[in-house]
């Protein structure tokens, strides 16, 4: 570990950082200092660091650029253990803390000295946007070498190989008014809402709520602004009403004013989270916000200026240099040459010179500019340069000139001589673009405005934009368009206005802005130095006009071909400077051109925010069923079946010993099929379906027909996703005319009601149906065995005839005098009643039957004899014998399906494609074991010739496969290429340990193929 080095661009006084104390870091293996209040990147730049990163494409040299969420280069890998590496960190937004270690993400051997810097330098103009699509298509066979290698070059830093320490969490939140970004309009918004009596979140990125004006100029009531911002968030802290989060990211806004937001708790004091009375704190939470009215207050971006050289480390934002000097007390560098278009890029020169540094000269692109901040830079004595830019940036590792010409803007080119000024740092501000990022998330187009040369937000139904997200930018206005946001949001949510008196702010004059993106060069942009315009990955001007050459109109054509906006960048630079080249090019407007899609997240989140709680031992809630505490007492062992604790299997003492399992299921078949079992099938899932339209609703759900299904009967029905492949299966019944009972798999209750929702809400609307989730509100109890009739005769009412109460009937009767739904369907192939009473009932059902059915030796038996005993009839599990590319004639079950049905239903365009109808598919078959001792692994592979050189080509695998004491041997259900039309053939299943099982392939049903003891 080298030696710290001193701050030797930390100014001797200014900044909100603590002087008092001093934090140790390291960069890259070299230790630093800093102070409490910096960023990773302050300190850096306080610290004389240029190169912080290589660039993703060509490796070049990159420094820090901005003060933000903008920033494209300083993307950090953090962590000093292996266990809490997080990659791609923004060093403008992680809080400085002792002992923090950062490292560059690209650079090899080292970010100062990358070898592929050198490979970028010498073939990057053989690298054009697409040059992979051109270069890698041939040989075919080189495919797999090619992408090992541009992998291995692609990404930003890595995941770590050791399990998170932390711990993280998730918010429900409900709020009247969320305020999404705290600088001057939203803290306006916020008090002019809290004082209304609304509920008020308030959600900031930054470690302190105050945005801009914790490094602005400017005065309030001629104090300095963020005394106002002290006084509002004392105010806004002291009400109930109001919850303030700062180092929280709005992420995602999603429909109906529901938005993520990313909180970032305890990263700012250590790699992990810290122990509080021997309790990990939490690392981060996401909140999962339902707000009434959202105020956008998100600001806006400052644009850099395109020329060639503007990676250079030393080239910033004109506004991220004034944040650094005021509020970080660093100046980054001596000598500053200024490239504006606006009068608000006077700023920085206006900051450098008070620092103490040397401003070599403001160059402005337009002919006269005039204004407040202009005629403060001519009283300091600063040089303006009119009518012109800085055309490049000199330096390799470090800024040390700037070039600088006369350009014509509209005829795009450079109209006077260059002359070079010595400097180490370019600050360039080509104006600004609000922040329209969640906006777009909601699907609203944003609108160019000339005025502001940028576009704002396309809003919807109860979301308001105000300050610089709305292309307002003057202080005074920006508090205003606060202030009447809020009291517009509480309007709207029932609260009485109440009056916010607004700080007195300067009104400063300002000149009018130059429309200036892309700045020209002496030679055309092909030909010319690179001129970055997404400098996260690598897309250039050059690329953005050959890609228009090339044929690429659409903007989002455009931005797939050159990279443009991608990754974590999500265009907040770069994207406008880009549509602007685009536009140019095409001899069209921005407005005609347009913008991209902005996707969440806006910032990258961590894993581990957004899994939150859902994992280790807190991943799901653990459900029992109403007869839960009896298999407990009774000694059962359990498996979870999604949520739920089911009985796998009931272990007795036999001569003193326990049980295996094998013994207990073969215990508990056997009871079944000679005399009568009980399972306790209450986790199925059921959903009750109500309404005229149910009957349709149910065929276009499934796959077979319901349209003539009467009351008191029950149908099996399969449901398929729309591209044909099997979903679910389950019985339904229909207990009135326009009423039915969904059964469906325990584990895809939920997923099947809201895929029924989905269907409902999204595409079927016009049908009147309702379905409500009743799984909890009933107990099922399944008697089945060859006894199950005598036993049930006993404690019921019901007429149990054979020809009276059929099989797929159901019944409405009292069972152990308690009212019931009893239904004849069997899932073992033998007789079967389902007994379904109010949940808080079962219990004296469960207890009831056992006391009449000792004489019939009832037998208590778990989930692993149900696979046993349908699988010796060749009944499925959906997700056992289905993985989401079996179609039901792939599973023999053509007889499920009516493709005759007089409208269509889901999966039925896709089960005509070719590709479902080859016959060549893995198809459901039954595999008889030549040996019968043998019970072959679950997911053995299924190959033709064992003899075959490895790799063999397989043909299929073993889905289910147990031993049946029935039949006294194993046997296994299987998918095999083309099954169906190779019964009686011999497969070969090779394992692991050298041993090679033969199987005969043989039909799917075991026991009792002509199905005649589930009907006597």
């Amino acid at each position: 570990m080298s030696q710290s080095k001193q701050q030797v661009y930390r100014l001797n006084a200014g900044g909100r950082i603590d002087r008092s104390r001093t934090l140790s870091f390291t960069f890259n293996g070299q230790r630093y200092q800093g102070h409490p209040g910096d960023t990773l990147a302050s300190a850096l730049l306080a610290n004389g660091v240029d190169i912080v990163n290589r660039s993703f494409k060509y490796s070049r040299p990159r420094g820090i650029v901005a003060a933000g969420a903008e920033e494209p280069n300083a993307i950090v890998q953090l962590g000093s253990s292996e266990a809490a590496q997080v990659p791609n960190v923004r060093a403008t937004q992680q809080a400085l803390y002792e002992g923090l270690a950062a490292s560059s993400t690209n650079g090899w051997p080292n970010v100062q000295r990358d070898l592929m810097g050198l490979f970028g330098k010498l073939g990057g103009q053989f690298m054009p946007p697409g040059f992979y699509y051109k270069t890698f298509m041939a040989p075919a066979s080189m495919w797999l070498t090619y992408e090992k290698y541009i992998r291995k070059a692609a990404g930003l830093g890595r995941s770590p190989m050791e399990a998170d320490p932390d711990n993280y969490d998730h918010f429900n939140q409900h709020c009247d008014v969320l305020v999404v970004g705290a600088g001057a309009a939203g803290l306006a918004a916020a008090l002019a809402a809290a004082r209304s009596g609304a509920r008020v979140m308030v959600a900031d990125e930054q470690e302190e709520m105050g945005g801009s004006l914790l490094a602005s100029r400017e005065t309030l009531e001629g104090k300095p602004a963020d005394q106002w911002v002290a006084r509002v968030l004392d105010e806004l802290a002291s009400c109930e009403n109001v919850t303030l989060l700062p180092r929280t990211t709005a992420n995602g806004y999603h429909d109906h004013n529901f938005v993520t937001l990313h909180e970032r708790r305890t990263e700012h004091l250590g790699d992990t989270a810290p122990v509080e009375n021997g309790h990990r704190q939490v690392r981060a939470r996401l909140h999962r916000v339902r707000a009434g009215q959202v105020i956008l207050s998100t600001g806006a971006h400052e644009r850099p200026l395109v020329y060639a050289g503007n990676d250079v480390p030393g080239n910033l934002l004109a506004g991220a240099v004034s944040t650094y000097i005021r509020r970080y007390g660093v100046a980054p560098g001596r000598k500053l040459v200024l490239s504006t278009s606006n009068d608000y890029g006077y700023r920085a020169a206006l900051d450098w010179k008070e620092a103490g540094c040397e401003v070599v000269a403001i160059v402005d692109a337009r002919e006269a500019p005039a204004g407040d901040w202009v005629d403060a830079a001519r009283a300091q004595g600063i040089k303006i340069i009119t009518g012109s830019a800085v055309i490049e940036a000199k330096g390799s590792n470090r800024v040390t000139a700037a070039r600088v010409a006369k350009i014509d803007i509209g005829a795009f080119k450079v109209t006077g001589p260059v002359q070079e000024l010595a400097c180490d740092t370019i600050a360039s501000s080509g104006g600004y673009s609000p922040v329209i990022h969640l906006a777009s998330h909601t699907g609203a187009r944003p609108t160019w405005r000339d005025d502001i040369l940028g576009f704002v937000p396309g809003l919807v139904k109860g979301v308001q934009a105000c300050g610089g997200a709305n292309g307002c930018y003057a202080l005074g206005d920006v508090l205003a368009e606060g202030v009447e946001a809020g009291i517009k949001a509480a309007a709207a949510m029932g609260h009485a206005v109440q009056t916010v008196t607004l700080p007195s702010a300067e009104r400063l004059q300002q000149g009018p802005a130059v429309a200036l993106f892309q700045v020209p060069h002496e030679k055309p942009t092909l030909r010319g130095p690179k001129q970055f315009v997404d400098l996260q990955n690598d897309v250039t001007a050059a690329g953005i006009e050959l890609a228009t050459r090339e044929g690429f109109e659409s903007i989002e054509h455009i931005k797939r071909y050159t990279a443009m906006g991608f990754g974590t960048d999500q265009g907040k630079l770069g994207n406008i400077n880009g549509m602007a080249i685009a536009a140019r090019c095409l001899n069209r407007s921005i407005p005609e051109v347009g913008t991209t899609v902005f996707r969440p997240n806006y910032t990258p989140v961590t894993f581990g925010a957004i899994v939150g709680r859902h994992c280790r031992d807190l991943f799901d809630p653990e459900r029992y069923t109403a007869l839960h505490q009896w298999h407990v007492e009774r000694g059962a062992e359990f498996e979870d079946v999604g949520q739920w604790k089911r009985p796998w299997y009931y272990p007795q003492k036999v001569n003193g010993k326990t049980e295996t399992m094998h013994e207990a299921v073969a215990r508990e078949c056997l009871a079944v099929r000679e005399k009568v079992g009980i399972l306790d099938a209450s986790t199925l899932g059921k959903i009750d379906i109500q309404g005229p339209d149910a009957r349709e609703f149910l065929a276009r759900i499934y796959t077979n027909k319901w349209e003539k299904l009467a009351v008191g009967k029950c149908r099996y029905g399969l449901m398929c996703k729309d591209d044909g492949m099997v979903t679910d299966d389950g019985v339904t019944s229909c207990l009135a005319e326009n009423h039915f009972l969904m059964t469906t798999t325990t584990g895809g209750a939920a997923a099947i009601l809201e895929w029924l929702e989905l269907w409902h809400q999204t595409e079927w609307p016009e049908l009147d149906v309702y379905f409500s989730s009743v799984t909890d509100h009933w107990a099922t109890m399944t008697i089945t065995g060859p006894e199950a009739r005598k036993l049930l005769a006993e404690i019921s009412d019901l007429d149990l005839d054979r020809d009276s109460f059929k099989f797929m009937d159901w019944r409405s009767g009292k069972v152990a005098g308690v009212p019931a739904r009893v239904f004849r369907i069997s899932f073992t192939g033998e007789l079967t009643f389902e007994i379904n009473v109010q949940a808080n009932y079962a219990m004296h059902v469960w207890q009831t039957l056992f006391k009449h059915g000792e004489k019939y030796g009832l037998t208590p038996y778990g989930t692993e004899t149900m696979h046993v005993l349908r699988a010796e009839k060749g009944f499925i599990i959906v997700g056992q014998e289905t993985d989401g590319s079996v179609t039901p004639e792939d599973l023999g079950m053509q007889w499920c399906v009516g493709y005759d049905k007089p409208y269509s239903w889901i999966g039925k365009r896709a089960l005509t494609r070719t590709d479902t109808k080859r016959e060549n598919r893995k198809q459901l078959v039954g595999l008889r074991p030549k040996d019968p001792k043998v019970i072959l692994e679950e997911g053995a592979q299924i190959v033709l010739d064992p003899k075959h050189a490895i790799p063999m080509p397989m043909v299929g695998h073993v889905t289910s496969s147990y031993y049946s004491p029935i039949l006294d041997s194993g046997f296994a259900l299987a998918v095999v290429k083309g099954g169906h039309q190779k019964l009686g053939e011999t497969v070969y299943l090779p394992m692991a340990d050298g041993q090679t099982h033969e199987a005969e392939i043989v039909s799917t049903i075991f026991y009792d193929p002509k199905g005649e003891r589930q009907h006597v």
